[in-house]
């Protein structure tokens, strides 16, 4: 295993150890998010959990934790996920999992939520290390990534966002959605970024995630660190 599986085991299973019994847990999406969710499974805790994707829901249902729908189970007492990059503030950009929309979703239904990475993902500055992914709907989602570009020269980003494809075709959200990825380099200005983005049509979210996470566990190789805003 490598020192960065290591590190994402080390906060998966650090994340896990905050949820007590019966409460109503989110589960993030991704390579660290599944670490996570092992653990959580781990514990015996009797559960409710919320899935913020498809692949979590199969993963989470096969190691017997109990999964309902967003909205069909009383408040999410905490949610757990990953990030591609954690800026300044736990100001956050996800993503990578084509999940962001139901990422989102479950995030702001959360009173807590708590981010989980490997040491890597911390960076100075958004948008350094790690594409902008930007959800799309499927109709007429070239006119939209036009737009999407419109918008990003307003801040200074020059690059064309690329649509996101594997083995040659489109990648479709679990929504049926699409992803354009924009490579920015620097976010300087990440709430009105947020907010351009929102207001064009076409467009249903983007991985930028602000002011929404509570606490970061980052492993690094002498354990697990500890961020707050």
């Amino acid at each position: 295993m490598s020192s960065a599986d290591d590190q994402k085991r080390a906060a998966g299973a650090a994340a896990a150890e905050l949820v007590a019994d019966g409460m109503v847990v989110g589960l993030g999406t991704g390579s660290t998010a599944v670490w996570f969710v092992k653990a959580l499974a781990a514990r015996g805790l009797n559960l409710t959990c919320v899935a913020t994707s498809q692949a979590t829901a199969d993963l989470a249902s096969s190691l017997g934790l109990k999964i309902a729908e967003l909205g069909e189970t009383k408040a999410i007492d905490l949610t757990v996920d990953g990030a591609d990059e954690i800026g300044p503030g736990l100001s956050l950009i996800k993503g990578a999992g084509a999940a962001l929309l139901r990422e989102k979703l479950v995030w702001e239904a959360s009173g807590r939520c708590v981010v989980i990475a490997d040491a890597a993902k911390q960076v100075a500055v958004l948008g350094s290390k790690f594409p902008l992914p930007i959800e799309v709907v499927a109709f007429g989602h070239k006119t939209t990534a036009l737009r999407i570009c419109d918008v990003l020269s307003e801040f200074d980003i020059a690059m064309m966002p690329r649509l996101r494809t594997r083995d040659g075709a489109p990648v479709r959200t679990d929504g049926g959605n699409l992803i354009y990825d924009a490579a920015c380099g620097r976010i300087e200005e990440p709430a009105a970024l947020a907010a351009a983005l929102k207001s064009v049509t076409g467009v249903v979210d983007h991985g930028l995630f602000l002011d929404l996470a509570d606490l970061a566990l980052i492993g690094a190789d002498g354990g697990v660190m500890t961020l707050e805003p």
